[in-house]
């Protein structure tokens, strides 16, 4: 029965209903899509099915991970809320959810050949999310927070796992899952490397990461034919010094995309590494230390991100942003820079 009430101030027409509301009306679109591209059909193929007839088949048990987590779910007890929407289920067309310990059973006995498993379903669907020549690679570490006893500390002072993970536009084209005392930096290049193989040949590769990845070995690779990176930078005692060997005339005022002036500075050096094959650009952020300490007695805050362009975007820890305004002629023998400034004029390319 459906009662009408009465209209106040804004124009909107309400009615009382007995319907039963839920927020997990997004999940028909995100089903539609899934079955669309075939992803079901892909999982009942490349994972091991049930050995009687009536049992979950594999699909059943992705779907429901799959909604929990993109309904906000974080945890298997997570999926008690999913089992009690059964108007989104029958609209969806499955009659049961599996519960917790079913779903923990499933992938225990799944192990790491189900996870490769899935990985190659997510690669195969990837490849025609990619059709522009130069495609951003983000590799991370994210931090996984467990109760679980046999999890690990991580650098943040907490308990859980710290698994390394590859996006491209947002579809995940790799991860490799970590304990959580596993430094992010250790192995990267070659999970790195494992990405690129999960893209579609003939790709330019621009690497975007935090400084797990500021390494000889990655600066090295990415500095090849076809790749390029922004990397923040360590600020070890070698880039300090670059830092602090800069002139008062190199910073120039960091304004935003939108062209408004800020209270930042920016300015950039040359730098290489022990084992890096040649220079880098290295970009540099300042801004007055609003608290300075005994301990950190600098008048600025210095982030800096090693790169071969002048287009720089904010990384993991969002420190620096597409640089305009400004410029820097960088003569043949990479011993003396001119500064000149124009109404908008991006950063000659570095050439060596």
């Amino acid at each position: 029965m459906e009662t009408s009430l009465p209209q106040l101030i804004l124009p909107i027409k309400m009615e009382r209903s007995s319907e039963r509301l839920t927020s997990l009306g997004g999940l028909v679109v995100l089903e539609e899509l899934a079955r669309a591209v075939g992803v079901w059909e892909e999982v009942d193929r490349v994972l091991e099915g049930p050995k009687s007839g009536r049992g979950y088949k594999p699909r059943e048990f992705v779907q429901a991970l799959v909604w929990m987590l993109h309904a906000g779910g974080r945890r298997l007890g997570d999926l008690r809320e999913l089992r009690t929407e059964q108007e989104v289920l029958g609209r969806l067309g499955l009659e049961a959810v599996p519960d917790a310990g079913t779903v923990g059973d499933w992938l225990r006995r799944q192990g790491v050949a189900g996870a490769e498993a899935v990985q190659q379903v997510s690669r195969k669907l990837g490849t025609s999310c990619f059709a522009q020549e130069e495609v951003i690679l983000d590799v991370d570490a994210t931090q996984i927070e467990a109760e679980k006893q046999e999890a690990e500390w991580t650098y943040n002072h907490l308990q859980g796992y710290m698994p390394l993970v590859g996006y491209v536009d947002g579809v995940c084209v790799g991860h490799e899952f970590r304990e959580g005392n596993q430094s992010p930096s250790a192995g990267i290049l070659e999970f790195a490397q494992s990405c690129e193989a999960a893209l579609p040949p003939g790709k330019r590769i621009y690497l975007r990461s935090d400084s797990a990845a500021y390494q000889a070995a990655v600066i090295n690779h990415y500095r090849g034919p076809g790749r390029s990176f922004p990397i923040t930078a360590d600020l070890d005692a070698a880039v300090k010094r670059e830092i602090q060997d800069l002139p008062e005339v190199a910073w120039q005022p960091y304004r935003t995309q939108e062209g408004i002036a800020t209270d930042r500075e920016i300015a950039e050096t040359v730098h290489s590494m022990n084992g890096t094959e040649q220079a880098f650009r290295l970009m540099v952020l300042r801004w007055p230390n609003p608290q300075p300490n005994l301990f950190e007695a600098d008048r600025y805050c210095y982030p800096a991100v090693a790169t071969l362009r002048w287009k720089v975007y904010r990384l993991a820890g969002k420190l620096v942003r597409r640089a305009r305004g400004w410029a820097l002629q960088i003569k043949a023998d990479l011993e003396k820079w001119l500064l000149r400034q124009s109404a908008r004029v991006g950063c000659a390319t570095l050439r060596t």
